[in-house]
């Protein structure tokens, strides 16, 4: 910097000059987010016309776990009238490793799939909650909601958690060696609500409110190092300190999948734009990008499952002052899905692109049983550049058994693997 801290005149003249410039950069940047969306929605629009719009889960000839287990134990199943029709899915899994950074934890997730509405004009609501409990401290209470109400007038969308979570950290930005890493230790809550509107047949817009509380932060690791040394990042990373951060958000969707727990070929597309001001309790003033793009494409017309899948996105500090936990980072997308085969959390940087494909077929005709070969690659901007230098690639296959046919939910058995890391995930539902 030219200025002096002497020359008042000159550094007020600066500041105003740098503010404008970053205000300028931050309207550029929106601008083009919301071009991009813009272009999406309407490929989208163009190729719609592709989209099944039979809403009703086709089940015939179809078998899933329940039907295994009603042959072997001759259990009939009880006629169910007209009047009576099952509105609600329950499937449950009593082991599974999602969120796990070593894989080894104790989970029950249980995901229940049920209309609000007209089966052939509401897309299937979801509701998920998934404790769990790891051996080395790790413990949480997540809670995932997705209501559709009838006709799709109004989607509600909820993101509640309660989590102790020590998580190691490699700094930002690539290419820091494995081995070069930093215990964090901390409590997490979150609550993240929103609410969002039908515009058109497949778009919606909407507010919410976000808030992200980290305390009781273990930042000295039993060692000499703070994590702000250790990072060379000063927000959020201050020792005896916890971090807030409140705020509103503008949300845009895009969404032609009526079963958000196993999607069908269509489109889906997500813009989150958010502001987090002092003035609402946040500990600094700070903003945030996520556009998010998905596309599944069936490769065939016959009922067996034969598609493939494309999921990017881009995540981005729109300014100064986002508190270390809650810059982009790997496996720390909002559904915690992302990076099959990376170890959560180990790149971490002001902004992260992600890209991954998966290739989806059945093995038997009837669906009870199906595979997936999957790959992505992500990376993060460099601190001193801001640019994205290093790719981490990954890359996986994984085992397919229906749980449930009526809200086609799967057991995703998955292997995931990449440079000097590899896990085994089970999940209830598709990784997107």
């Amino acid at each position: 910097m030219m200025f002096r801290i002497g020359d008042n005149f000159s550094y007020i003249k600066a500041k105003h000059v740098v503010l404008i410039y970053v205000k300028g950069l931050m309207a550029k940047l929106l601008l083009v987010a919301f071009f991009c969306f813009l272009s999406t929605l309407l490929m989208a629009q163009i190729d719609s016309v592709s989209v099944n719009h039979d809403r009703v889960v086709d089940t015939i000839g179809k078998r899933d776990l329940i039907d295994v287990v009603r042959s072997v134990f001759n259990i009939e199943p009880r006629p169910i009238s007209d009047q009576e029709k099952k509105k609600f899915y329950f499937s449950i899994l009593p082991v599974s490793s999602t969120g796990a950074s070593d894989g080894r934890m104790l989970i029950t997730s249980t995901t229940v799939g049920f209309y609000l509405g007209n089966q052939r004009t509401t897309y299937l609501s979801s509701f998920n909650f998934t404790p769990y409990l790891n051996l080395k401290g790790r413990y949480g209470f997540p809670i995932r909601s997705s209501f559709w109400l009838n006709n799709n007038t109004y989607n509600i969308q909820g993101d509640t958690r309660l989590l102790v979570y020590p998580q190691y950290t490699w700094g930002l930005g690539g290419g820091e060696p494995a081995e070069n890493k930093y215990l964090v230790n901390y409590q997490y809550l979150r609550f993240y609500q929103s609410a969002l509107k039908r515009i058109t047949s497949y778009f919606f817009a909407g507010i919410g409110y976000n808030l992200d509380y980290y305390f009781d932060i273990d930042s000295d690791n039993g060692t000499h190092t703070t994590l702000s040394q250790f990072t060379n990042y000063k927000y959020g990373t201050q020792a005896n300190h916890n971090s807030f951060s409140a705020g509103p958000s503008i949300d845009l969707l895009y969404d032609t999948r009526y079963n958000l727990i196993n999607p069908l070929p269509g489109w889906y597309a997500n813009l989150v734009y958010r502001y987090n001001p002092v003035f609402l309790g946040s500990d600094n003033n700070w903003q945030s990008l996520y556009i998010d793009v998905r596309k599944y494409i069936s490769l065939t017309h016959s009922k067996s499952k034969n598609m493939i899948a494309f999921w990017t996105y881009y995540w981005t500090a729109l300014s100064p002052g986002v508190p270390y936990l809650n810059l982009p980072a790997i496996g720390m997308d909002p559904y915690q899905r992302s990076g099959r085969g990376i170890e959560q959390n180990r790149y971490r940087g002001s902004s992260l692109i992600y890209f991954e494909s998966e290739y989806r077929r059945d093995i038997t005709k009837d669906g009870l049983l199906g595979f997936v070969v999957f790959a992505n690659i992500n990376s993060t901007t460099q601190v001193d550049t801001r640019r994205f230098r290093y790719w981490n690639p990954a890359g996986g296959s994984g085992l397919r058994i229906k749980f449930n046919k009526k809200s086609d939910t799967n057991i995703g058995i998955d292997y995931g693997f990449s440079t000097y890391y590899s896990a085994l995930l089970l999940n209830l539902g598709e990784t997107f």
